[in-house]
C-alpha cells in the first residue's frame, strides 16, 4: 500500500485533487474529519475539541489502512490538526505530534494556495493569501524538519493535475 497525503492551507485544492487521483488511479479517499465534526456539531471548534477530531482523524486513516487499498489518499492528515491547532489556540496536544511521527507516508503533496482562489465555505476562515501562505510555509517547514517526503505543488488547474499526476504515477511505480 502507498500512502499519500494531500497537505497545505484552505482553499488550496486538496479536496478536488484528491477526487482527481482517485478517479485515475483508484484506490480509497479519505476526508477532513474536521469538517465532519462541524457540520455534525454546528458550531466552531475549540481547543477541547482537538484531541476528538485528532482521534477521529486517525480513526478514518486507520479503518482505511485495514482495508489495505494499493493506494490510500489522504487529503489530510494530523499536521493540518497540529498546524491548525497552534494557529487557532496557540497550542496543541503534544501527542497529536507523536502520533502523527508514527506513522509512515509515502509522499505529501503540498499544495500551494497561490493562483488558486478562495472559496468561502462556511468553515473556512483564512480569505488572505497572507494568511494561507503563511500556513503553506509552516507545513513545509514541518515536513522540512521531519525529514518528511514531500513535493510542492503550484500553479494553475492544469499545471497541478499534471504535476500531481506525474508524482502519483512514481510512487505507484516505486
Amino acid at each position: 500500500m502507498k500512502v499519500l497525503v494531500l497537505s497545505g492551507p484552505e482553499s488550496s485544492g486538496k479536496s478536488w485533487l484528491g477526487s482527481e487521483i482517485q478517479a485515475c488511479f483508484g484506490g480509497e479517499l479519505v476526508g477532513e474529519y474536521v469538517r465532519h465534526f462541524i457540520d455534525r456539531e454546528q458550531r466552531d471548534t475549540c481547543y477541547a475539541d482537538i484531541p476528538t477530531i485528532a482521534r477521529g482523524q486517525l480513526a478514518w486513516e486507520d479503518a482505511a489502512r485495514g482495508r489495505a487499498p494499493e493506494l490510500l489518499i489522504l487529503d489530510t492528515h494530523l499536521l493540518s490538526n497540529l498546524l491548525w491547532s497552534r494557529t487557532l489556540f496557540g497550542d496543541c496536544p503534544h501527542w497529536v505530534e507523536s502520533a502523527l511521527l508514527e506513522r509512515r507516508y509515502d509522499l505529501h503533496l503540498l499544495l500551494s494556495p497561490t493562483s488558486v482562489e478562495w472559496v468561502d465555505d462556511g468553515q473556512r476562515c483564512q480569505p488572505e493569501l497572507a494568511q494561507r501562505l503563511a500556513f503553506f510555509e509552516e507545513s513545509r517547514a514541518w515536513l522540512e524538519q521531519h525529514q518528511q517526503p514531500f513535493i510542492t505543488i503550484d500553479g494553475d488547474w492544469n499545471r497541478r493535475k499534471n504535476a500531481v499526476f506525474d508524482a502519483v504515477s512514481g510512487l505507484l511505480s516505486r
